[in-house]
């Protein structure tokens, strides 16, 4: 079983509540648009990160990260990339590979929009933790704690962060 901590869009931004909000979490996941090495370092040295880079990502966090990732996480298939879309109109860089081999986990960014969808035709759960940072036009900072134990997911939530 693991408690994974879910967030994205950081844009460069530290918040010294994520330190609470991951503490219950065996590994945090960053879904991209880190926007500085500084902010990964951090998570990096509090939890396990796995994390991708987004489009906003300069050169130093595209040598760290890629663009996508794909693993086993207990008994789930995840992939994770930063521009992703959702059920229904998935992003065509990742569409071909979402409808080929299906994950049962697919993590996204970038729209800033939380959203945690389950995609029927494809069986697999969607995850747009929405933004955690600061930079864009949301109106809610957001990230998602999350529980998998085997192939199940468990104790789903949208942690609401202050400004």
């Amino acid at each position: 079983m693991k408690r994974i901590g879910i967030i994205s869009d950081t844009h460069s931004y530290w918040d010294e509540k994520y330190y609470e909000y991951f503490e219950p979490c065996d590994e945090i996941w960053h879904a991209g648009d880190i926007g500085s090495t500084e902010v990964a370092d951090k998570l990096a040295a509090f939890r396990t990160l796995r994390a991708v880079c987004g489009n906003c990502d300069g050169g130093d966090l595209r040598l760290m990260f890629p663009e996508k990732l794909r693993w086993k996480c207990e008994d789930v298939d995840v992939l994770m990339t930063h521009i992703g879309g959702y059920p229904g109109n998935y992003d065509p860089r990742i569409r071909g590979q979402i409808y080929a081999n299906p994950p049962q986990l697919f993590i996204c960014g970038h729209s800033h929009i939380l959203k945690v969808k389950y995609d029927k035709t494809l069986n697999l759960l969607h995850i747009n933790p929405g933004a955690a940072g600061l930079q864009g036009w949301q109106q809610t900072r957001t990230l998602v704690r999350l529980t998998i134990d085997g192939n199940q997911f468990k104790d789903c939530e949208v942690v609401q962060l202050s400004w």
